[in-house]
């Protein structure tokens, strides 16, 4: 098995122009402060509100066992 060195020179020749650039569009917009909390931190609000449902769900169905069983 032979090593090769990564190329880390970019390539310059025809069809490496073929490529577009990416354009990025970014727009203002004006929110209010809660709404403005939650575009910022939903990668982790997200999983924290789906785990709170998930044992509220579970608390009101133990409390529903147990009075069942009383």
């Amino acid at each position: 098995m032979s090593s090769k060195k990564k190329r880390n020179k970019p390539y310059k020749g025809g069809s490496a122009s073929a490529q577009r650039p990416t354009i990025t569009r970014v727009a203002a917009v004006s929110r209010n402060p809660a709404h403005q909390y939650w575009v910022d931190h939903k990668r982790l609000a997200k999983p924290v509100l789906i785990a709170a449902g998930i044992v509220i769900v579970l608390i009101i169905t133990i409390i529903g066992v147990v009075g069942l069983i009383w």
